[in-house]
């Protein structure tokens, strides 16, 4: 990062939240990057030993109470988190810890009884346990009111049937954070949220999905057969999942906005590093302009990205609804992250299109920012009602 960005940052980030930032990026550099290589030949990181590792250091529980161990600071620590997960050398990983931090137990925090939160939410912060949020379904992706999977009371229980896919931490979690039908009428209020203990007999793992990127963090199809929950295990009220299904996608879709741009500047800083060492007709590569201009383009882009990220930090603060600012930066980073990676594995040449080479991994990670946690289509469509436009 350049020395003009570094001074601008102090405009926001105070000498405490350097020491929380400087406690991460060691902990990226010692824990994490060392065996990301190996955790992506192996399909999945140990994620019990490293989410253990990230309690003791008070890392998964930044902005929780701290009477379930979490230490209570504001929103600018936790974009200090966020972009310090974006040095990760690989997204599998980042994306692994935020389904621990900003999903799967956002809604226990917030709406939660005392119970879940013993239960459920202090072992999380403390890296005892690891979650994953349950909602996307084979025939239910960004329509998340389509979903089939039911919890039907029964006594002091819920039963629930049905499946999940594409869940990430599914094969190691110790807890879902589930969206179930728990009615047959129509609309939104037919939906409610439990905590699912992936321990219940009818619960199994169906398989370990092979994806195209993120290939460091295990992702999963989830079944249940009459598994029952008990009916303290469901999260706030009955009937309100799908609106707390909604708000936790905001702390979803903006836990990927400063991952995406300082991944987005570790890219570009590979990059160049190659570029200014490649001699191309007995010129390094960095000598074309065109290439410069690129950079800069890109550069640019991500600056704005920052700005508005920061802008949507201090709505938080001020207790504003940030939907609409979140979807246009969810959106933008996922555009960004992905054409910056596609125009460095150019620059890269043929070395780049090697697996083996990082940006390789860069460019196939890359591509799931505008699918995952709601599509550039979703994203647009949000932003389109938000402007009146339908």
């Amino acid at each position: 990062m350049a020395t003009k960005t570094k001074s601008a940052t102090q405009i926001y980030f105070n000498k405490d939240h350097e020491m929380v930032r400087k406690a991460v990026r060691e902990f990226v550099e010692k824990e994490i990057n060392p065996n990301m290589d190996e955790w992506e030949a192996r399909g999945e990181a140990p994620l019990h030993e490293l989410f253990k590792k990230m309690g003791d250091l008070g890392f998964l529980g930044i902005r929780y109470d701290p009477q379930y161990g979490g230490q209570g600071l504001d929103y600018w620590y936790d974009t200090v988190f966020l972009e310090e997960l974006g040095r990760i050398q690989g997204s599998g990983i980042p994306v692994a810890i935020a389904v621990q931090t900003h999903m799967a137990t956002p809604a226990i925090a917030e709406y939660g009884s005392e119970y879940l939160k013993e239960t459920y939410l202090k072992p999380a912060i403390a890296g005892d346990a690891v979650s994953a949020i349950a909602v996307t379904e084979p025939d239910a992706g960004s329509d998340v009111a389509a979903i089939k999977t039911t919890a039907h009371r029964q006594g002091d229980d819920f039963v629930i049937n049905g499946s999940k896919i594409y869940i990430t931490n599914g094969t190691q979690a110790d807890f879902l954070t589930l969206l179930a039908r728990t009615s047959d009428d129509p609309g939104y209020g037919a939906f409610s949220l439990f905590v699912v203990p992936t321990d219940l007999p009818g619960f199994k793992v169906g398989r370990k999905l092979d994806k195209l990127g993120l290939r460091s963090s295990d992702t999963a199809e989830l079944f249940f057969d009459n598994v029952k929950v008990p009916a303290e295990n469901m999260i706030g009220q009955a009937g309100q999942g799908f609106i707390y299904q909604m708000q936790q996608f905001q702390h979803e879709r903006f836990a990927a906005i400063p991952m995406s741009y300082v991944s987005a500047e570790e890219t570009i800083a590979m990059t160049v590093e190659h570029i200014r060492k490649r001699i191309v007709f007995g010129k390094p590569l960095i000598a074309k302009q065109v290439l410069r201009h690129r950079l800069a383009d890109w550069q640019t882009e991500i600056e704005c990205l920052r700005q508005l990220t920061y802008h949507i930090v201090r709505m938080k603060e001020a207790g504003l609804d940030v939907t609409r600012e979140v979807s246009m930066g969810k959106l933008f980073a996922a555009r960004t992250v992905r054409k910056i990676a596609d125009g460095c594995l150019q620059m890269h040449g043929g070395s780049g299109y090697m697996a083996e080479m990082p940006i390789s991994r860069c460019f196939r990670d890359a591509r799931l920012a505008s699918i995952g946690g709601g599509a550039d289509e979703i994203m647009n469509e949000i932003i389109a009602k938000m402007e009146g436009y339908s």
